[in-house]
Order: C-alpha cells, then sequence, then structure tokens
C-alpha cells in the first residue's frame, strides 16, 4: 500500500522537442523543475517561487497554464505532480539548490522519476516531446 501523497506543481518548458529537467543537489535523478506548495500558496505562487529558487528566473504569472496532473507510486509514496508552461523573464541558471540542468528527449526517460515519465509520455504522443 502506498503512503504519503506528495502533491508537487512543475514547469514544463520545451525548447526544440526536449524539456528542461533539474538535478537537485544530493540527489542522483532529474526532476522537472517546481516543488511543494507552503502553507496556503496557490500552484501558481508555489510555481513562481520555486523557479525563481532553482533556476533564478522569474516566472511571468499571466502566462501560466495548466498541462496536466499525474499521479504516479513512488517507493512508499505517491507523487502527483501539477504541471504547468509559462514564459519567463531572466538567464535560466542552476541555483544553489540545484547542481545540474539539462535538456531532455524522450530517450531520457529512464532518468525522470514515474511521475515525470507519465509527462514524457504524453508529450512524446503529441509530438512535443522528440
Amino acid at each position: 500500500m502506498v503512503g504519503e501523497l506528495i502533491d508537487t506543481v512543475a514547469w514544463v518548458l520545451i525548447v526544440d522537442g526536449r524539456i528542461l529537467c533539474a538535478r537537485p543537489a544530493g540527489k542522483e535523478i532529474f526532476y522537472i523543475p517546481g516543488g511543494k506548495r507552503e502553507s496556503g500558496e496557490t500552484d501558481e505562487q508555489t510555481l513562481v517561487r520555486e523557479i525563481a529558487e532553482e533556476l533564478t528566473v522569474a516566472l511571468v504569472a499571466e502566462t501560466v497554464e495548466p498541462v496536466g496532473v499525474y499521479e504516479a507510486a513512488d517507493g512508499a509514496a505517491r507523487v502527483r505532480m501539477s504541471c504547468y508552461r509559462a514564459d519567463y523573464r531572466g538567464k535560466l541558471t542552476a541555483s544553489s539548490e540545484i547542481s545540474e540542468i539539462d535538456w531532455f528527449g524522450y530517450a531520457d526517460r529512464p532518468r525522470v522519476p514515474p511521475v515525470d515519465q507519465l509527462l514524457f509520455d504524453e508529450l512524446h504522443a503529441a509530438g512535443a516531446l522528440r
């Protein structure tokens, strides 16, 4: 039985058929950038804060639009990831929280967690991720 629900939001940025992924400091696996909400935050507020913290760019709040919600078991937990697209201002740079950023294609799917793999599958099927 899967225990705790980890509720997250993520920023889907695709350029030339590749999606931006980030590897947090101290971890081996890459994730779609984003994170968990703080008490009382909306998805949009969480997304804007997390992306500023992780990638040092400012999302343009009025351009935030939903992509989808994905849910998968990951170890003893279940992860729900609400995904959004948005324009941004600034230069993408890994903050001290992030060891590395990279652009992944569909072949990189095994390098991300199960919930992210669901997003990869959908984007690939739609022709957005090569």
